[in-house]
């Protein structure tokens, strides 16, 4: 019988989770590595900032000079040097002197604090000091931001721009990362043709668009889409495509023949761990030999791919904190069925959540006008109106 047992769904991604291996490593140049997931800890090979240096433009100078000045008593510092970003002194702060430094230059010998141009009145080789500083102060200090053997990056990070300006700071020019996994995605159904037009929407033709939504999520989580064409609804050649992205592909996405139409020929060349789920929408789908057999309509697949699919790419690239969720407050009531797994789709906004109420698996709009999703568990009849929830961020 169809779907005679759902499988739950937490037991469902149990079983892909321990079925899906981790993918290679390979090493590429820093600026290819943006969203690319690291294989290796990064440690720090030496401080950062490599030597003391000036946090802003200045005077390098003994703190204790100024202890005593003020605006109707200002104290008088000789300028003995100046000092540019990139350039390293050559004299030392002695008792009653200064050295001009711009923002970044190296700080003297001698110097315990920089005080900013704006705080002196300078005449010739001459400053003087309006008001005192402190020991230290706006001195960025040698291992200030990153220390040696410190770890700055570690393996299962995806790499942002902030981390590559962070390894190529520390003289990384070339960062091991996981594989890109290549994901192979097969299109079935003879009702889908490319493009809309009258003459195809009379004789009940469906224009295809889980062909691009599938390839833009595997590029963002991690994978290389592989594309195999829209199939129509012919056994032995969805049968022949399926092998041959089995072979040529860490992981297979199928759409379209997973449900027990008699033209639903995708689950019969599969293996399958499970097939049927409590999950809603998207129920019909299967898994096994690292083939998802997923629904056809778009926002079916999409649930599926954000439930099933994009674990399986973290898991195999070793991915950490792939999936941004943040606390908000639901603003009705959101019922749920026991027994069902449920994705509710929701704009987020301000620490505040509205559900999107259109609804059915075909109703594209419903995903445009959301952002992010919450899920109500089997054991759950849902939730209250002004409750905080979690949101998984889309």
């Amino acid at each position: 019988m169809e779907f005679k047992r759902l499988t739950p769904y937490k037991d469902a991604l149990s079983m892909v989770i321990n079925d899906i291996q981790e993918v290679g490593e390979e090493k590429i140049k820093l600026e290819d590595a943006a969203g690319r997931v690291l294989a290796e800890d990064i440690v720090a090979s030496f401080d950062l900032p490599p030597f003391d240096r000036s946090a802003v433009d200045g005077y390098a100078i003994r703190a204790e000079d100024t202890f005593q000045a003020r605006e109707y008593s200002p104290i008088e510092l000789e300028v003995i040097e100046e000092v540019p970003a990139g350039a390293s002194p050559s004299m030392e702060i002695t008792p009653g002197k200064a050295i001009k430094v711009l923002t970044g230059a190296k700080i003297p010998k001698g110097a315990n604090a920089v005080i900013m141009q704006e705080m002196v009145k300078r005449e010739n080789n001459k400053i003087y000091v309006l008001r005192p500083v402190a020991p230290g102060q706006n001195i960025a200090f040698a291992g200030e931001d990153v220390k040696k053997g410190e770890i700055v990056l570690k393996k299962g990070s995806i790499l942002r721009a902030q981390d590559l300006a962070m390894l190529k700071a520390l003289g990384i020019r070339k960062v091991s990362v996981k594989k890109r996994p290549r994901v192979g995605i097969i299109i079935t159904g003879s009702e889908l043709v490319d493009e809309p037009d009258e003459e195809a929407f009379r004789s009940g033709k469906i224009v295809e668009t889980n062909s691009i939504m599938l390839i833009n999520l595997v590029e963002r989580y991690f994978g290389e889409p592989i594309f195999y064409g829209v199939t129509p609804d012919e056994e032995e050649e969805i049968r022949e495509k399926i092998e041959r992205a089995k072979e040529e592909c860490d992981l297979v996405l199928v759409t379209g023949g997973s449900a027990f139409g008699d033209k639903d020929y995708a689950h019969k060349f599969v293996n399958l761990l499970f097939h049927g789920t409590t999950i809603k929408p998207g129920r019909p789908i299967g898994y096994g030999e690292r083939v998802f057999i997923m629904s056809g309509y778009p926002v079916a697949v999409f649930v599926q791919f954000h439930l099933f699919v994009k674990h399986a790419l973290a898991k195999m690239v070793g991915a950490k904190n792939y999936e941004i969720k943040v606390k908000a407050i639901i603003e009705e009531d959101v019922p749920s069925q026991l027994g069902r797994y449920e994705f509710i789709k929701v704009y987020y906004e301000e620490g505040r959540a509205k559900v999107v109420k259109k609804k059915g698996s075909g109703i594209i709009s419903s995903l445009v006008r959301s952002n992010g999703y919450l899920t109500i568990p089997e054991d759950s009849e849902g939730h209250r109106r002004g409750e905080e929830v979690w949101i998984t961020l889309y």
